[in-house]
């Protein structure tokens, strides 16, 4: 029998971020991002911008989803605008701190957010004490949308003989409060998404918080916890057998897993939820200057390059801002609803 090689944590951050280099209207109308903006403009506004470096800031940790996208797009928009353009990371909070700080930004078109949909449609109506609100931003454009992957580690001591959502709830029922899950932070949608499961399997498990969403797959990895919803950087462990996946979260499954069946066909009906990986800017921004940006963004489908990095991520949408704020106002109403029905609140 091969003997099992126990990994340092420093080493499976290596690894992870190696391997990620490659590998939510009801009320919420009064908070809604804008579509419009009340700044007027001439057009030279737009034809002069950009004429200094542009700061795309991350909410998140180096090695994130969102940090993949964001210097993807960087690099993108440095050739497109012919201006410096710079990724910062400023992570904590599930995603708070940067966003925040993106918040109280000029609107100037110079200080980008690249952000999860959590960090827009969940956390203003979870935190009790925040300094943003959703109409603090005007929308740019999605980048991508994907599924969570049901993962548990694949020699944990307790998940071991787990291969499927139906035995993870029997492994759950019979350890009644036991079994642990990560997440990247309290409130963020793989934090919302297991709560969702364990309403409707029945199960009570225990929710550790990470900062951020490597590092949760690291405490997976490193047998800290017993399973987490995961976002499409699990493929290269769930392929190289260090981790199971159970179950996608989406309607459809998911292309670079196609034999793992989605939470409906594991006998979940309507199970459905998914991501966005987007581009934001302060809600008073010059309309003009949306609009080069968003096209310039959404110029990427002609990066080869870039769409094989993109890809890996999720399913590239690359959508305008008209539509980009229709669906985050239809998002945080449905998060709204399933967050008052679990009662979850974070100080």
């Amino acid at each position: 029998m091969p003997t099992q090689r126990t990994l340092s944590r420093r080493q499976l951050m290596s690894a992870v971020l190696a391997l990620t280099a490659t590998g939510l209207a009801g009320n919420a109308q009064a908070q809604a991002p804008a579509q419009t903006q009340t700044q007027t403009q001439t057009p030279t506004q737009a034809q002069a911008w950009p004429t200094k470096p542009i700061r795309i800031v991350v909410g998140f940790p180096a090695g994130s989803s969102t940090d993949s996208i964001a210097r993807v797009l960087a690099d993108h928009l440095r050739a497109k605008l012919g201006q410096t353009v710079i990724v910062e990371n400023k992570p904590g909070a599930n995603g708070v701190l940067g966003v925040t700080e993106v918040a109280r930004a000029p609107a100037d078109g110079y200080t980008i957010l690249a952000t999860n949909s959590s960090s827009i449609t969940v956390n203003p109506q979870i935190y009790r004490k925040i300094s943003y609100k959703m109409a603090d931003f005007a929308p740019v454009s999605m980048v991508v949308s994907a599924p969570f992957v049901l993962t548990v580690n694949a020699t944990g001591e307790r998940t071991a003989a787990v291969n499927t959502v139906a035995d993870l709830v029997t492994l759950a029922r019979a350890l009644p409060g036991q079994l642990t899950y990560s997440s990247g932070g309290p409130g963020n949608l793989a934090h919302l998404g297991f709560e969702m499961i364990n309403n409707r399997a029945g199960i009570k498990t225990i929710h550790v918080p990470y900062k951020g969403g490597v590092a949760a797959q690291i405490g997976l990895l490193g047998k800290e916890v017993d399973a987490q919803l995961d976002t499409p950087i699990a493929v290269p462990h769930v392929k190289a057998g260090r981790i199971k996946a159970l179950a996608v979260t989406t309607a459809k499954r998911w292309p670079d897993l196609p034999t793992v069946p989605t939470m409906i066909e594991a006998g979940y009906p309507g199970f459905d939820v998914s991501f966005w990986l987007g581009v934001l800017v302060p809600v008073q921004t010059p309309p003009a200057v949306i609009q080069v940006l968003s096209n310039a963004i959404r110029s990427v489908r002609e990066d080869a390059n870039a769409m094989k990095i993109l890809q890996l991520q999720g399913t590239v949408e690359l959508n305008d801002p008209v539509a980009f704020s229709a669906q985050i106002r239809a998002e945080s109403a449905s998060w709204g609803e399933v967050i008052r029905r679990e009662n979850i609140q974070v100080d």
